[in-house]
């Protein structure tokens, strides 16, 4: 019985340490990608790529943004009716697709100087107010959705329950203004 007992503390001990790496982790990766992203702003042209492609990188960003908010909109129809195999699958491909976006983003803005918004009046304010919105949720989703993530493939259904009732709200938010951003000053970007 107390050797039952040992293995008990044991297991429970040795999964509070794999928590607490995986908590460090998302803490690690919630810092550093907004600062990176941050630094992008300030700092552009870090790598020399060069060439029409990267000139197609907010468009690809566009889509990726665009299938990602689908793909969340699949994913809250799934879970709804109760079908957990298809809701995973689709939100899985929702953070891959997440993670290509920032890989794309970062290239981007380490390649390109920023592009200026040209609209004036109602419409510049309501594009810095997407915009300000966008990228401050941006940072506000990262650890929530790293979160909800991970506790949905240890198969804590509880806590990911909790912290998905704001990491999805965001998360959708973020990735459809991502689109409307894109729609409103892709007529600015020089080719």
């Amino acid at each position: 019985m107390a050797e039952h007992t040992e293995h008990t503390e044991h297991t429970e001990h040795t999964g509070q340490k794999m928590d607490r790496k995986y908590q460090f982790l998302i803490v690690l990766l919630s810092v550093a990608v907004p600062l990176l992203v941050g630094y992008l702003i300030y700092r552009p042209q870090m790598l020399n790529a060069q060439g029409k492609w990267v000139l197609m990188l907010p468009h690809i960003n566009a889509a990726i943004n665009g299938t990602t908010s689908l793909l969340l909109l699949a994913g809250l129809y799934f879970i709804r009716h109760k079908n957990v195999v298809y809701h995973r699958k689709v939100m899985i491909s929702a953070f891959v697709l997440g993670a290509l976006f920032l890989i794309s983003y970062v290239v981007y803005h380490s390649t390109t100087p920023s592009t200026s918004y040209g609209g004036e009046g109602w419409v510049r304010s309501l594009y810095y107010f997407f915009l300000l919105s966008h990228i401050l949720l941006a940072a506000v989703v990262v650890p929530l959705v790293l979160m909800a993530l991970y506790y949905a493939l240890k198969d804590k259904i509880s806590q990911h329950k909790r912290i998905v009732k704001f990491a999805y709200p965001i998360w959708l938010y973020v990735s459809l203004t991502g689109v409307i951003v894109y729609l409103m000053i892709s007529p600015y970007y020089a080719f």
